[in-house]
């Protein structure tokens, strides 16, 4: 794809059993993270290694990450066996999906390219494993670039004698109240179940416990333990873990994620004074705490951080003129929605239709680390938060060329969210005060947070304020209060449709919802949310 479009188309501590559960053992491979990789430029031509092959190394990466290992696969010099060992890997350790942070290009001097990279498994239900290592790649008859495919590329200890084996520890499920000391269990909020699963062991700093072990392939004899999830085992019953959920908000969220119409979604709900969490929903209801700990790009609800920058310097005002036209072209070209324009329009106009072009032709305005700057010193986003269960923080990196700081400006490249951080990034906008989100009380809170200035709020506000009376979120324009919204629209791959995305605020709550595939914010997780706002009071 070559746009970014974003309208259409645009505990109680549980008791745990010696028993262990031992997962199938694995033959190889790690998935791998590149979710921006395919469309960006190769790695700089300074006269070291070929640009090609990082291009290679990066296109395999990408494939890689998506799951798709047939394309991954043809980009090695063995496609059946790296088709083979990338997919019984993931399947093997229970991976979700996984981040690959590639390094620079290396010429390694013997006709190879070597790439570096950070490799961080998701497994699921227990946490991420995280180890590097480095793909080797090797230039073909005719020029073309090929991973020379070998085990240990997967991971560096995997080898023909020796894989990787995941065995989990069993736990009782985890007995929870609400805020209000109501019982909620997997049995009377099913969305919860990611959630509860993950809860297991918060009072005692621990969680799911489990291992991914090296192993012998001849004798399964355990050669060492590579990562180890979970803390201590519990020393008896204290009873039921007590949250800061609001049974009424979750049954509500719920229900609203009906609305999704069976799609992958998660929606959050938070207090916007304190960050305690009301509502975690999950779709499907078992597996992956997408809510949580998914990693999304956030599309254009990103653009509430990208205009509290620019107006943090004073870089823009809502009425200064930012002409909104079709397309434009940073290294690569870049449009709206149906390539609509806005002839004139204002900052307000350009934020509230959610116009691409206007807010990349901002992009140097800022300096080149400054959005991720401004997302961890004013909205928390980076730092590590301490929830009460395992959580994705976010991640905005410094852009590795223009084309990436262009997308960044709209929520795209390499920047990562989850419903959880967008919810919390609403809050803080509003109120101009971070605070960290919890799941339960007396979660340990090493953030430090500067105050927006109340000018850049007041602005904030009235821009969200008008995206939902005159722009992209009117879907919420009949709700009573005084709601604040903004949509977004992700994209994800060529063959995949667009993520869909609102965040919205009202009264002392703030909101945010992504449905995989979704295709658009207002057409998908504006119905979600809707249902979710109608079925609450104000509060």
């Amino acid at each position: 794809m070559n746009s970014y479009p974003d309208l259409p188309r645009t505990g109680r501590r549980p008791r745990r059993t010696a028993r262990t559960l031992t997962a199938v053992a694995v033959v190889a491979a790690v998935a791998a993270g590149g979710t921006y990789a395919a469309g960006l430029p190769p790695f700089d031509d300074g006269g070291g290694p070929d640009p090609a092959a990082a291009a290679t190394a990066r296109a395999f990466l990408a494939d890689w990450s998506a799951g798709r290992f047939p394309d991954a696969a043809a980009r090695t010099t063995r496609p059946g066996r790296a088709e083979q060992v990338l997919g019984s890997f993931t399947t093997g350790l229970d991976i979700g999906r996984p981040k690959l942070t590639a390094e620079d290009p290396r010429d390694t001097g013997d006709g190879t390219v070597t790439v570096p990279f950070t490799a961080r498994m998701p497994v699921t239900g227990l946490g991420t494993w995280t180890y590097s290592a480095k793909l080797p790649l090797r230039e073909q008859a005719g020029g073309v670039w090929k991973v020379d495919w070998k085990l240990s590329l997967v991971h560096p200890r995997l080898s023909d004698t020796e894989k990787f084996r995941l065995e989990r520890e069993e736990t009782e499920p985890v007995e929870a109240t609400d805020r209000d000391g109501e019982t909620l269990s997997a049995a009377t909020h099913p969305s919860l179940g990611p959630v509860l699963a993950r809860l297991a062991g918060a009072a005692d700093g621990g969680g799911p416990r489990g291992a991914v072990h090296l192993v012998d392939r001849a004798t399964g004899t355990v050669r060492r333990t590579e990562v180890s999830f979970g803390g201590k085992d519990p020393a008896g019953d204290e009873g039921p873990v007590r949250t800061t959920l609001d049974a009424d908000w979750q049954r509500a969220a719920e229900n609203a994620l009906a609305r999704a119409d069976g799609k992958n979604a998660a929606l959050v709900a938070l207090r916007i004074d304190d960050g305690e969490i009301l509502a975690v929903a999950n779709s499907p209801v078992s597996g992956f705490n997408r809510a949580v700990s998914g990693t999304y790009a956030p599309g254009s609800t990103w653009k509430i951080v990208t205009s509290g920058a620019l107006l943090l310097k004073g870089a823009v005002a809502p009425d200064d003129v930012v002409d909104c036209p079709q397309y434009l072209t940073v290294g690569k070209r870049f449009q709206n929605v149906e390539t609509s324009e806005h002839p004139g329009a204002t900052f307000r106009k350009d934020f509230t239709e959610s116009c691409n072009t206007a807010f990349i032709s901002l992009r140097d305005k800022l300096g080149e680390g400054e959005l991720g700057d401004v997302a961890k010193k004013y909205f928390g986003v980076g730092q590590t938060w301490h929830v009460g269960v395992p959580s994705y923080d976010g991640s905005v990196p410094v852009p590795r060329d223009a084309t990436e700081k262009a997308a960044s400006m709209i929520g795209q490249g390499r920047v990562q969210a989850n419903p959880l951080i967008m919810a919390s990034v609403t809050a803080t906008a509003v109120s101009g005060t971070f605070h960290q989100p919890s799941l339960v009380a007396g979660t340990e809170d090493t953030t430090a947070t500067t105050p927006l200035p109340a000018r850049v709020v007041t602005q904030l506000r009235a821009l969200m304020r008008a995206t939902v009376t005159e722009g992209t979120a009117r879907v919420l324009s009949d709700l009573p209060g005084e709601i604040g919204a903004k949509t977004g629209t992700a994209e994800v791959s060529d063959d995949q449709d667009n993520n869909g995305w609102m965040v919205a605020h009202r009264g002392d709550v703030a909101v945010a919802c992504v449905v995989e595939e979704g295709v658009t914010g207002g057409g998908s997780a504006g119905p979600v949310l809707h249902a979710l706002l109608s079925a609450v009071p104000e509060s």
